[in-house]
């Protein structure tokens, strides 16, 4: 089949990829010029494990193009593909402008029936906002269809590939039947096809997300309880993720989410519930603890060294800057907070990533140190801050830790190690909800 995908950021460029990758020939559209000239060169505008090789094999053999030139992309497709930004409003709605805009051009450009998909995540409701654009601008017949994506950062390509499940918003049989034939190598090993009608598509995202902040704000909150009563937050953990009605997954206390999609999405769910007069008092709780809890390593390091004030001049090793492993998103990470209240108390900052440097570079410029490696951002250190728990991380030397830092001080965000292995070398640690 023959398949447009228009934007190459996070959900376009992986969706172009893998649709590729099953057989189709696939243009992925963009009307940044020098993008689509630094793509077609190869060069990945993010970090993504498995991306890279996926888009260069698909360019190799012929099945994966770029393009800035829309027109031509519509003419040749039968499914095109809307996968650009809706970055929050200042109120926290989503901005769909610029999917009604791509939704214009594509109807202006049609050749005959096209299949136009929402792959872009968006508020309930604009799939019959595109159905109006779409009608007003063209003749010809077309479906509009809601095709949310549920792709995690540090392992989009396998989403893809293997999907838990493939939602599809539609409202006529010939759209169904095509998206059905899109998907079909995706979903042979059973992961269920739901087809819904566009609304149902369109909250199931948000829903989705925000069940899971829903989960991660809730277990932070346990963790800080557990620090108040003596309780041990990996204990507590275990036991209610053992009750099949909970389950285990997104149960790890830490310093709050970030990303991409956790943040804005909960935002646009309270908003657009606003507009239909309903407060959804759990979700702007939600967003209050996680905002809270980006403050907590901070609020540990000025327990521990006696005041604000006593940070001054303090130099803080910091390991990890991207919101998650196996990514080199920064956007809503918690580690941006932390070091900002870091700087403005006037201490010093040495931080390392595997892959977010360049991104915090263009963050912090020259107010803070990137180092090349972890261990060279631990020398002459009064304490270590854990923030993004990356593999490598996990089993260090500890001995040479010792011996880089000028004090054995660990802020653990992400609970990597035993407190009680950590007592035994000598180190001071905090953690995240345990003693």
């Amino acid at each position: 089949m023959k398949i447009a995908v228009v934007g190459t950021g996070y959900v376009g460029l992986v969706a172009g990829a893998c649709l590729a990758e099953s057989g189709n020939d696939v243009v992925c559209v963009d009307k940044d010029e020098a993008k689509v000239r630094a793509l077609r060169r190869g060069e990945m505008p993010f970090y993504e494990p498995g991306l890279e090789e996926l888009v260069r094999r698909n360019r190799l053999e012929r099945r994966l193009s770029f393009s800035a030139t829309l027109p031509k992309a519509v003419h040749d497709s039968a499914v095109i593909f809307i996968a650009v930004g809706t970055p929050p409003g200042e109120d926290g709605s989503a901005d769909v402008r610029q999917v009604l805009g791509v939704a214009r051009d594509v109807a202006k450009a049609m050749n005959g029936y096209k299949v136009i998909v929402d792959k872009s995540t968006v508020p309930v409701g604009t799939s019959q906002q595109v159905r109006d654009v779409v009608r007003r601008e063209t003749k010809h017949p077309f479906s509009v269809v809601s095709n949310p994506e549920f792709l995690k950062q540090g392992a989009a390509v396998d989403d893809f590939m293997k999907p838990d499940r493939v939602v599809i918003g539609v409202e006529d049989a010939r759209g169904e039947a095509l998206m059905r034939e899109v998907y079909d190598p995706f979903t042979r090993t059973g992961a269920p096809v739901m087809v819904m009608d566009c609304a149902s598509a369109e909250l199931t995202k948000y829903a989705a997300n925000a069940m899971l902040a829903l989960r991660i704000s809730f277990m932070n909150e346990v963790a800080n309880v557990c620090e108040l009563v003596g309780a041990d937050v990996d204990q507590v953990r275990r036991a209610i993720g053992a009750d099949r009605r909970i389950g285990t997954s997104f149960l790890f206390p830490g310093i709050g989410y970030g990303g991409s999609c956790f943040p804005k999405d909960v935002q646009a769910l309270v908003r657009f519930a606003a507009e239909k007069e309903y407060e959804f008092r759990t979700l702007r709780a939600v967003e209050a603890v996680n905002a809270s809890q980006k403050t907590i390593l901070f609020s540990k390091m000025r327990t521990h060294f006696g005041g604000a004030k006593a940070l001054k001049g303090k130099v803080v090793a910091v390991w990890g800057l991207s919101f998650k492993p196996k990514t080199d998103d920064m956007r809503e990470a918690p580690s941006v907070p932390l070091i900002e209240a870091l700087l403005a108390a006037g201490a010093k900052v040495q931080a390392y990533d595997p892959e977010a440097r360049p991104v915090a570079k263009a963050l912090f410029g020259d107010r803070i140190v990137l180092s090349e490696g972890n261990y060279e951002a631990l020398e002459g250190a009064d304490c270590l801050a854990i923030v993004t728990e990356w593999s490598e991380f996990r089993t260090p030397d500890f001995a040479r830790i010792r011996k880089l830092m000028r004090a054995p001080v660990i802020f653990d965000g992400r609970n990597l190690f035993s407190p009680e292995h950590m007592a035994e070398l000598g180190f001071t640690y905090y953690s995240i909800g345990r003693a």
